[in-house]
C-alpha cells in the first residue's frame, strides 16, 4: 500500500510536483495560503487541509516546497505546524531551498520528536517541475533515502544522495553559484555582440554549437532573444538563494569572488523592480548600463 502524502506549498514548482504524485496514485493530502491553487489539487483528487499540522496528522509522509528559511521553521515548528502532529514513523521531506544550518536544526528538532527527515532541494525550475525531470539533492540517513527513492521518481530523473542532513542543501548552494554564472555569461555575451551590431540570434546559434553551450542557454537563451521572462524561477528567489551562498561561504571563511559580483546584480535587478521576473532578466541590468537590447531581428 503506497504511504499517504501531505504537500505543503502550490507555488510554480510544487503545483506540478503534487500533481505528479496524484498521477502516481498516492492520496494526497494539501495546503497553501493560496486557497484557489488548494481548489485546484483538490480538482484533482487531492484533500484540502486547514493548517500544516492537519496536513501532518493525515499523512505518513508530509513535503513542503516554500520560499525561504523562516518559511520551512514556520512550516515544521511553528504554531499549527508539523510539530504539533509530530509521531515516531512520520517523515519529513522539505524540497524548498534554504540555508543548510536551517534544515540541520529541522532535522534535529524534529528527530528528538521521532519524526525523520530529508532536505531535498531540486532544480530544474518550472519546466522541471511540469515534466517530472527535476534534479533532486539529498540530505539526510541513506537508508530513508533509498526508502523515498519511489516518492522522488515521480517528480524527478536526476536523485543524488549528498550527505548528512544539510548536505542536499549545501549541493543546492553549489548548483545555484553555477546557474548564476551561466546567466551572467550568457548575458554579457548578448549585449556585447548586440551592442557591436550582431543579431544576438546568431550569437545563441554559434554559443550553443560549441564549448560554451549550456542547458540554461538552451531552455531561457531563446526566450531572453525574444524578451520573455515569465518567471520559470523568480528572480528575488535566486537573489534569495545567493544570500543563503553568501552566507555560508562566511561561516566556512571561503571567498567567492564571482558570486559577490552575481549577488551585487540580483540585487540591482530586485532595487529596478524586477523580482517577479525570471532570473535570465538579469541581462536588463546589463542592457540598461550599456545602452543596448539583445532582441532578436530575425
Amino acid at each position: 500500500m503506497k504511504s499517504r502524502i501531505g504537500f505543503i506549498g502550490l507555488g510554480i514548482m510544487g503545483r506540478h510536483m503534487s500533481r505528479h504524485l496524484i498521477k502516481a496514485g498516492y492520496a494526497l493530502s494539501v495546503y497553501d495560503l493560496n486557497t484557489s491553487a488548494v481548489e485546484e489539487l483538490v480538482g484533482q483528487g487531492a484533500t484540502a487541509c486547514a493548517n500544516c499540522r492537519e496536513v501532518a496528522a493525515a499523512s505518513d509522509v508530509v513535503i513542503s516546497m516554500v520560499p525561504d528559511s523562516p518559511d520551512v521553521e514556520k512550516v515544521a515548528l511553528g504554531e499549527n505546524g508539523l510539530i504539533e502532529a509530530a509521531r515516531s514513523g512520520l517523515i519529513y521531506i522539505d524540497m524548498s531551498t534554504i540555508a543548510p544550518a536551517v534544515s540541520q536544526k529541522v532535522a534535529a528538532t524534529l528527530g528528538a520528536k521521532g519524526v525523520r527527515c530529508l532536505d531535498a532541494p531540486v532544480s530544474g525550475g518550472e519546466t522541471g517541475a511540469l515534466n517530472a525531470s527535476l534534479s533532486i539533492m539529498v540530505g539526510g540517513d541513506e537508508g530513508l533515502f533509498r526508502e523515498m527513492l519511489p516518492v522522488f521518481e515521480v517528480m524527478g530523473k536526476t536523485i543524488t544522495y549528498c550527505g548528512k542532513n544539510g548536505a542536499g542543501q549545501t549541493v543546492k548552494a553549489c548548483n545555484q553559484i553555477q546557474v548564476a554564472m551561466n546567466f551572467i555569461g550568457l548575458a554579457e555575451a548578448l549585449v556585447l555582440g548586440t551592442k557591436a551590431g550582431v543579431d544576438p540570434a546568431v550569437i545563441l546559434k554559434v554559443l550553443q554549437g560549441g564549448y560554451a553551450q549550456t542547458r540554461v542557454m538552451d531552455v531561457r537563451g531563446p526566450k531572453i532573444i525574444k524578451g520573455e521572462f515569465e518567471p520559470g524561477f523568480k528572480s528575488k528567489l535566486h537573489f534569495k538563494d545567493l544570500n543563503i551562498i553568501m552566507d555560508t561561504a562566511r561561516d566556512l571563511k571561503v571567498p567567492l569572488p564571482a558570486s559577490t559580483v552575481a549577488h551585487e546584480l540580483f540585487s540591482a535587478m530586485l532595487s529596478s523592480g524586477r523580482g517577479e521576473l525570471d532570473h535570465s532578466a538579469v541581462i536588463q541590468v546589463l542592457e540598461g548600463m550599456a545602452g543596448v537590447e539583445a532582441r532578436s531581428r530575425q
